[in-house]
């Protein structure tokens, strides 16, 4: 459906403004809610945000209507962490860990990251656009209306720039809203097992050099995507990772890492030294480092899918980044591997079972917080006049069935830069069962 003039959404139980910007602390899960709520939308924008239904309609008397039939209505989800562009899949890796084998194994023997580097490699562009777009859809649907996507399943130059383009090919496409990131710096190659600093000396004095053309040239309206780093043990050290973040922020572009998954060897103060938007994964992430990252503005990504997929019960410590004045923010992490999981509703309620938090503080921390998380705060994550108009309008009146419910999808339509997409039929009146002898 094409954006009105003036688009006036009205008739919600509660209208979830998000409003003030990124949350610190304690103060994650302010939501701005407004019983009964209205919004106002002209083009692609947000322009107004109330209460008074007399007072909106006198104001734009010729507004086209759109009644939320006493649901919530909330700003669009962020997912500020994905690997959502690779080809085939990792069932049998899956089968493997049942049986007892740790991910660090698999990745030893050749599994993991490994082989989807190998499927990746060996597909088209066209190949890779075409089993992404579903996986983008299926986000979309749930409530996602931007994400964060990253290279890092081809580990030389040529595939990771043939990933970009599929990023930059289906963000073209919409409705879903693609941000971009650079990670060269994912695993170690097969090529260089046994020499990593040749390839990290690859990646800063040709990689990236590279890529700075490279994207001025295909995309040369937009911001230079993200380079990120996995600092991880059987990955990059912290004097690796410390060496190819430097240089990705003299050459100019924005920071993001991997840390503290399995090992806390201090990328997490590492991103909060170099002013990096977000560190991400923070599971084993030391209470001095937490500390480190309270005092920036870099935003504590937690990925609650990925222990999940793994069976295991370490989660972040939100509690603790929360306690120390932290930004906290999450995402699905989703990859062929750990967390093939395109629902941020899921992830929701996982973060409130396993980690603690309210369905306020886990809405904040996909909306407003995960904005932050990739530097787009400005624009979405909160329902204020002049940001961009991505809405969701539930199918229940009451938010906190966001981590209530699980395995199911409470998303009945979508507003993405004003644009309304319909994503579920209601129930039926009558019986499934009517016709059926």
């Amino acid at each position: 459906m094409k954006p009105n003039k003036h688009l006036l959404i009205h008739n919600t139980s509660q209208l979830l403004t998000l409003s003030g910007g990124a949350q610190r602390g304690e103060g994650l899960g302010s939501l701005g809610l407004i019983e009964g709520g209205m919004v106002v939308i002209e083009g692609e924008r947000i322009l107004a945000v109330g209460s008074n239904e007399k007072s909106f309609a006198k104001q734009f008397p010729q507004a086209s209507t759109f009644d939320a039939q006493g649901h919530v209505v909330m700003p669009g989800f962020v997912d500020p962490h994905t690997h959502l562009v690779w080809a085939g899949d990792r069932a049998a890796e899956f089968e493997m860990r049942l049986q007892g084998k740790t991910y660090l194994e698999i990745l030893q023997s050749g599994g993991g990251i490994l082989s989807t580097v190998q499927a990746t490699r060996n597909a088209s562009v066209a190949d890779l656009v075409s089993q992404t777009r579903g996986r983008a859809w299926r986000a979309f649907c749930h409530g996602t209306t931007t994400a964060e996507v990253k290279t890092g399943y081809g580990l030389t130059l040529d595939s990771e720039i043939k990933q970009l383009q599929t990023i930059l090919s289906l963000g073209s496409e919409g409705p879903f809203e693609l941000v971009p990131t650079f990670l060269g710096a994912h695993a170690i190659p097969p090529e260089y097992q046994q020499n990593t600093n040749a390839y990290v000396d690859l990646i800063c004095s040709q990689m990236l050099p590279y890529l700075i053309n490279w994207w001025r040239e295909h995309a040369p309206d937009r911001p230079l995507p993200f380079v990120d780093v996995f600092c991880e043990r059987g990955a990059f050290d912290l004097a690796q990772s410390r060496k190819i973040l430097k240089k990705a922020k003299i050459l100019g572009f924005p920071l993001k890492i991997h840390a503290d998954e399995f090992d806390n060897l201090g990328g997490a103060a590492l991103a909060a030294e170099l002013g990096a938007a977000s560190a991400d994964h923070l599971v084993k992430t030391s209470i001095p480092d937490i500390k480190a990252l309270a005092k920036s503005n870099t935003v504590a990504v937690s990925l609650p899918g990925t222990p999940f997929g793994l069976g295991e019960e370490d989660y972040s410590p939100a509690k603790e980044i929360l306690k120390h004045n932290g930004l906290l923010a999450l995402a699905t992490d989703t990859n062929p591997g750990t967390s093939w999981c395109e629902s941020i509703q899921f992830i929701i309620a996982l973060a409130c079972r396993k980690m603690g938090l309210t369905p306020a503080q886990a809405i904040a921390a996909t909306t407003i917080n995960a904005a932050a998380a990739i530097q787009c705060d400005t624009q979405i994550g909160s329902i204020e006049p002049g940001k961009q108009a991505d809405l969701l309008i539930l199918e229940t009146a009451d938010y906190r069935h966001l981590g209530y419910r699980f395995g199911t999808n409470l998303v009945s339509y979508i507003i993405k830069q004003g644009r309304i997409y319909p994503v579920k039929q209601p129930a039926p009146e009558t019986s499934f069962m009517t016709g059926v002898s």
